[in-house]
């Protein structure tokens, strides 16, 4: 059984360290033939990075990884091996890929185009690499930090950091590489999101019916979308009288379906719907039964 459990946790290391390969690569694509070429740059490490390397004509990627080592120190401290070392692969990759980048020509030469399209990639290749333990840039581990120790969250203090680097590309580039900078990085935020939690993102839904009807949902949820149910038993906080409390987890295109099923058992059920960024196990597939 341990060699079994040995084999599946390299194979998932290894898959992992795949798909991070991938999201350095897509995210240098995104970086060096759509943003570099059109002086827009990204935030955070990389950001400060690009600036440094245009000032001094030192090569970015020296910049990259050397200005990051200090934040990777700090992140093993904080969050462990495994984050650190995920992070530092991504980086180390993504130093590899932007050195060869100079041996391909850019893919638009539009500032414009150049913000839209290299703000997409550039997002989806961070979302890769985030959904499999790790990440491009140091700032983020500061970022966990000062959360730990401030009211902001971690997304705040990002933006706040990125928002004064982005700002400085005005003095290094122009004013208007520093707009364009904040177009690209407002896309990246988005496809980030979009990359983590997927086009068609999952709802939790919780029906809150009465102790008799909760049998007849589940079975009308189960036959009618396929999905499985799990009944809670509690107490009305004001009656006092029996209630079923059913969890399920469904698509965001699945939502109407539930609702008119479960209303057609019982009109008077209450409903709440939240979203739900990642499902494992279980019957649950996203698109089909």
């Amino acid at each position: 059984m341990s060699n079994v459990r040995n084999k599946i946790h390299w194979v998932h290391l290894l898959q992992r360290g795949i798909f991070m390969i991938v999201g350095a690569l897509i995210y240098t694509v995104g970086l060096d033939l759509f943003l570099v070429p059109n002086s827009i740059i990204d935030g955070g490490v990389v950001g400060i990075s690009l600036m440094a390397a245009q000032l001094t004509g030192l090569s970015f990627s020296i910049f990259v990884i050397l200005l990051n080592l200090p934040f990777l120190y700090i992140g093993y401290k904080v969050n462990g091996k495994d984050f650190t070392f995920s992070t530092l692969f991504a980086i180390v990759w993504m130093a590899i890929f932007s050195s060869l980048a100079h041996n391909f020509e850019p893919i638009t030469n539009n500032p414009f185009l150049g913000a839209i399209f290299g703000g997409i990639i550039l997002g989806i290749g961070v979302g890769i690499i985030i959904r499999n333990g790790g990440c491009l840039d140091g700032s983020e581990i500061v970022a966990i930090i000062f959360d730990k120790r401030t009211t902001f969250s971690v997304g705040e203090i990002i933006m706040g950091m990125n928002l004064i680097i982005l700002g400085a590309a005005g003095f290094v580039y122009s004013w208007d590489s520093a707009m364009y900078s904040l177009v690209a990085y407002f896309v990246a935020y988005k496809m980030i999101d979009i990359t983590i939690t997927g086009l068609d993102e999952s709802k939790g839904v919780m029906i809150i019916t009465d102790s008799e009807n909760s049998e007849l949902i589940a079975d009308a949820l189960n036959a009618k979308l396929n999905r499985g149910v799990t009944i809670l038993y509690g107490e009305g906080g004001y009656l006092k009288q029996p209630k079923h409390a059913l969890y399920s987890v469904v698509t965001r295109l699945e939502i109407t379906r539930l609702k008119d099923t479960v209303y057609e058992v019982d009109p008077s059920a209450f409903i709440t719907i939240q979203d739900v960024h990642d499902v494992f196990g279980g019957r649950f597939k996203k698109g089909g039964h």
